[in-house]
């Protein structure tokens, strides 16, 4: 066992610290749905009116995504390296000032730079935020702490839902609206974010590390740890499963509504009254999920769930771009998905890390999927107008060959660096007491 206990201080209850910490998933989910949603009110309503065009759309929300990926890559390493707490609270910052730039401009020379704050800060907040609810928590709900953090996004989405049925008839406006609810959630989250302490499992590592104790939790805080074991094989796996599993994911999260009106000819307002549906699928989804997540039977419905979001993928290619198939596909794929895709990712990742690398994990693992989605973002307008339906077959097929990557890599029990933390490295030969 470790000789450096964990610094005295306030010990929050593990669940407000996943409430708390879990709106950066909350603000997550509100990000990627409501600029989608603003970003098509904003959209010019004929040619030579003002707004924006669908190439412009499309380049918008490959910023987004591309600020999320930077701020997972920077805010992972830094929360391992300076502690959780400081940068959770800067990110919060970074998106109310985000939030501020449209009410500036609705050009793309304003929105970019807005729109990459709020990336930057969400994508900096979910590597940290999740180390910080992990290492609250214990081996007998940790699993359902995080997946209760991951509920908060469906409420997030729900948050942005609203605003586009009760506001989406207004154009630009309805747009304003959307930004303004991001800048005050960012406003009451970082209020609470002042209740929080540091990690105690993040100070003691570096307590441990500066007495000279060589544990797990201490010692292991390099990169190229990585590329050893045992933390190889769950690393790569991780990157290539949710990388693929977040490029299938991110046309119906990111372009739903933009499918929507652009190729199935849907009002914005229509559209996102019958999504709403799709808010008690997740959250019946997340509820039955939270009930598995420490248990055996958990890798059983991640099977279940990676099957019933790739055929839900195909429902529109077989029955057409139409309200109902549309409907139908985003109401399975959100509750199929509680199963098998973002939930169980951060299940993974916070047990196959030790503390020093946890964030940083979290982070990069993030980092490549958006910027992979970045990528695919700023092109799908396009292909979507080009053969909608190829698109979606896309999808289903890279959907279905992260999913099978992702049980490959976990389909055995993966060693829980919970377990492990405290294991020294070396041990110390005791002096002889002639020598002392």
């Amino acid at each position: 066992m470790s000789a450096i206990a964990s610094a005295p201080g306030r010990t929050p209850h593990a669940w407000w610290v996943g409430f708390v910490c879990g709106m950066a998933t909350f603000v997550d989910a509100a990000a990627t749905t409501g600029i989608s949603v603003a970003l098509v009110l904003f959209q010019s309503t004929g040619p030579g009116t003002p707004g924006l065009s669908p190439d412009e759309v499309g380049l918008l929300t490959g910023v987004l995504t591309a600020g999320v990926a930077i701020g997972s890559l920077l805010g992972g390493r830094l929360g391992d390296r300076f502690g959780r707490r400081s940068v959770f609270l800067a990110t919060m910052a970074l998106i109310v000032l985000g939030a501020l730039t449209p009410f500036l401009g609705l050009s793309t020379a304003v929105l970019v730079p807005g729109i990459a704050l709020i990336g930057l800060g969400v994508g900096a907040d979910l590597p940290v935020a999740l180390a910080t609810i992990a290492e609250a928590a214990d081996d007998r709900n940790r699993g359902k702490i995080i997946v209760f953090s991951n509920l908060l996004g469906g409420f997030g989405i729900l948050m942005s839902v609203l605003i586009g049925i009760f506001f989406g008839a207004l154009g630009p406006t309805g747009g304003h609206i959307m930004f303004g609810a991001f800048g005050i959630v960012g406003l009451a989250v970082l209020a609470l974010r002042l209740t929080i302490p540091e990690s105690s499992a993040w100070s003691t590592a570096r307590a441990e590390k500066a007495a000279g104790v060589h544990t797990v939790r201490a010692e292991r805080a390099r990169l190229r740890d990585f590329g050893a074991q045992p933390y190889r094989r769950p690393f790569v796996t991780l990157l290539v499963y949710y990388t693929l599993a977040s490029l299938a994911i991110s046309i119906a999260g990111s372009f739903g509504t933009f499918v929507a009106v652009n190729v199935a000819g849907i009002p914005v307002n229509e559209y996102q009254q019958w999504t709403l549906l799709a808010m008690p699928a997740a959250i019946f989804g997340a509820l039955w999920f939270m009930a598995v997540a420490d248990t055996k039977f958990r890798m059983s419905y991640f099977v279940a769930g990676s099957i019933a979001v790739v055929l839900a993928n195909l429902v529109p290619v077989f029955f057409g771009f139409t309200l109902p198939a549309l409907i139908i596909s985003v109401v399975v794929s959100t509750f199929a998905g509680a199963f098998c895709f973002e939930t169980i990712m951060k299940v993974w990742t916070q047990e196959s890390f030790p503390t020093m690398l946890r964030a940083t994990a979290q982070g990069t693992i993030y980092a490549v999927a958006r910027f992979a989605t970045a990528g695919l973002n700023v092109v799908t307008p396009a292909l979507l107008a080009l053969n909608p339906q190829a698109v979606y077959v896309g999808v289903a097929v890279v959907a279905a060959a992260g999913f099978l990557i992702g049980w490959i890599g976990f389909r055995r029990n993966v060693r829980n660096q919970f377990d492990v933390e405290d294991e020294l490295l070396t041990v110390v030969p005791a002096v002889p007491s002639s020598a002392r």
